[in-house]
């Protein structure tokens, strides 16, 4: 689908940022200004930044969206090329005229043409994504926690090293990206489907600052660092602290930007810190994987506040490519019926054949379905945490025959839950 007429797309440069910011404010309301924006540093790969405009606009934007270009983006089993969409906005006078379908499309186009099979994003609006072929493929918790939670115990806890020190991007930034990088790969073997890492220098430079601008008030950011017997690094948490003083004293919490541990030891080390912090008396954290280490060492559950909320889309875009991609489970021999709406190539049945912990061969075939889905299933069941048979007692996927959707289902997972644990 073109641009609509008169509106036009077209690469958009850094020199552009305050027509960026601009059209940003507009899509996404904020209390904060251009000038003020244009101070914090940007995540984008320009090289990837895309806007819709008219000619008699000028510089003023109607749509935005920029990708960035994940190379290392883990699927259960590998780690494969990923467009990530971002950013993506119409500013209010422009809205309704196929602008933004248009700008999908050519994401879609342009992550092909980048040898990226899959597209991912988290979604500012859930509604919108799904009618494009995005499917909901990892889930996130954000937990609140009373001081001094009790813990079950973990052998080696106490013997590990900490510091708790402000952050300084220059002497932490390379550590933290470590940390963070390796856990993508735990447990051994495994490793975490979604675990996105700042792969780029632009999303690093980013994370890393700690502009005033986004702290909502709170103190400058703060990091724990977990250390092994032999000094090395283990966990990071990144945090900031408020603290209320009422009349019964002070009232204070603990803001978990991130907590990320590579062994067992250093989780309960990392947590039983953060849960006695002078001061405080609760603390939350944003963004945990749902089979984080902290929701198995609390010992009382029920006095934990927990939301459940969506965090990874993931739309297919080379069917056969990422099927074969990613591992599977399960000895799997199945063939899908695929419905795509937007991408015609990977309509029609497919048969996809693994042994168990290989990767699939995937072919056209003629063959009656097992299994007929959309093309938003399929994404939605990419990383392995979305159950093909929970979408099949859904209704979103037809069973044709009963006794593949058990394999199938089981081929599809993945013992380690997807997610990511920061919003790009």
């Amino acid at each position: 689908m073109p641009v609509p007429a008169p509106y036009r797309l077209a690469p958009v440069g850094s020199d552009r940022l305050d027509d960026v910011l601009r059209l940003d404010v507009w899509a996404f309301p904020t209390d904060h200004s251009v000038e003020q924006l244009r101070g914090v540093p940007s995540p984008l790969t320009w090289s990837r930044a895309y806007g819709v405009g008219r000619p008699e606009d000028g510089t003023d934007l109607a749509g935005f969206h920029a990708t960035y270009p994940l190379r290392a983006y883990p699927v259960p089993g590998a780690e494969v090329a990923c467009g990530w969409l971002t950013w993506v906005g119409v500013h209010p006078n422009h809205r309704r005229r196929g602008i933004l379908r248009s700008m999908i499309e050519f994401h879609f186009e342009d992550c092909i043409a980048n040898g990226e099979a899959i597209s991912a994003l988290t979604a500012s609006e859930p509604p919108i994504y799904g009618r494009f072929g995005y499917g909901m493929a990892s889930t996130t918790l954000s937990l609140s926690l009373a001081r001094r939670a009790a813990l079950r115990p973990v052998a080696g806890s106490d013997a590990l090293d900490i510091d708790i020190v402000e952050w300084d991007a220059g002497i932490h930034g390379p550590i933290v990206a470590e940390i963070h990088q390796s856990y993508a790969r735990v447990p051994e073997g495994l490793g975490r489907p979604g675990w996105a890492t700042r792969e780029t220098p632009e999303l690093r430079t980013a994370r890393e600052a700690d502009p005033p601008l986004t702290r909502d008030g709170r103190e400058s950011l703060r990091l724990l660092l977990v250390r092994d017997g032999d000094g090395r690094p283990v966990a990071f948490a990144t945090f900031r602290r408020t603290v209320a003083w009422e009349r019964g004293g002070p009232e204070g919490t603990v803001h978990v930007r991130e907590a990320v541990a590579l062994a067992p030891a250093a989780a309960h080390r990392l947590w039983s810190t953060l849960l006695d912090l002078d001061l405080t008396t609760r603390v939350k954290a944003g963004i945990v994987a749902v089979d984080d280490p902290i929701v198995s060492l609390i010992v009382d559950i029920r006095a934990a506040t927990a939301d459940y909320q969506d965090h990874t889309w993931v739309r297919i875009l080379d069917l056969p490519r990422a099927l074969a991609e990613r591992r599977y489970a399960g000895e799997v021999d199945v063939v899908l019926e695929v419905s795509d709406g937007m991408l015609p190539a990977n309509a029609g049945r497919w048969r996809v054949r693994a042994d168990a912990w290989q990767h699939a061969g995937v072919t056209r075939t003629d063959a009656e379905p097992d299994l007929v889905l959309d093309i938003r299933e399929l994404g939605a069941a990419h990383l392995g945490s979305t159950s093909l048979a929970g979408l099949a007692l859904a209704g979103l996927v037809e069973v044709r025959s009963p006794d593949k959707l058990a394999s199938a289902a089981a081929a599809w997972s993945w013992p380690v839950a997807a997610a990511a644990n920061w919003i790009f």
